[in-house]
């Protein structure tokens, strides 16, 4: 098998801290903006606004799903993903959203919870686009320190 490149290297890396460390820090915050065992309660009490997202195709059929499952389940954020996570912490909480919003990335002095979803966000869309695989040292430790200094969550 061939090693990898530098820049190879760096993107394994930064994608192994977004999916799989980062979910941990965005659930540790969704668990305790939402109590688990209260989550089934506080999602049937915003069902409206949560049928409304649905309208609106911003939560699709699956999302739909493992927040409405059959009973006897219940949901669980131990099925959600990152992104169904991000979505209901941004429309049913009361967290402000960073000053340049949820689609930029924020400044390094911004650490507010809203802030480092957004930095997660941003750094999960920038190795969803990467056609190559690669990513610069300069670029990576960038990366690097503005994920792991995710400390608020």
């Amino acid at each position: 098998m061939a090693s990898l490149s530098p820049e190879e290297e760096n993107f394994v890396r930064l994608n192994l801290l977004l999916t799989g460390i980062s979910p941990r820090a965005v659930r540790t915050l969704f668990d305790y903006e939402f109590a688990p065992v209260c989550l089934d309660a506080t999602l049937k009490k915003e069902f409206n606004k949560l049928r409304d997202l649905q309208k609106k195709r911003v939560i699709n059929q699956s999302q739909w799903n493992l927040l409405t499952p059959r009973f006897p389940d219940s949901p669980d954020s131990k099925n959600f993903d990152v992104t169904l996570m991000s979505l209901l912490l941004r429309n049913l909480t009361t967290i402000a959203p960073p000053h340049g919003g949820y689609d930029n990335l924020p400044s390094s002095s911004e650490t507010t919870p809203a802030a480092d979803l957004a930095r997660i966000k941003y750094y999960r869309n920038v190795l969803a686009h990467l056609d190559d695989g690669n990513i610069q040292n300069t670029e990576f430790s960038a990366a690097w320190d503005d994920i792991t200094g995710v400390s608020s969550i």
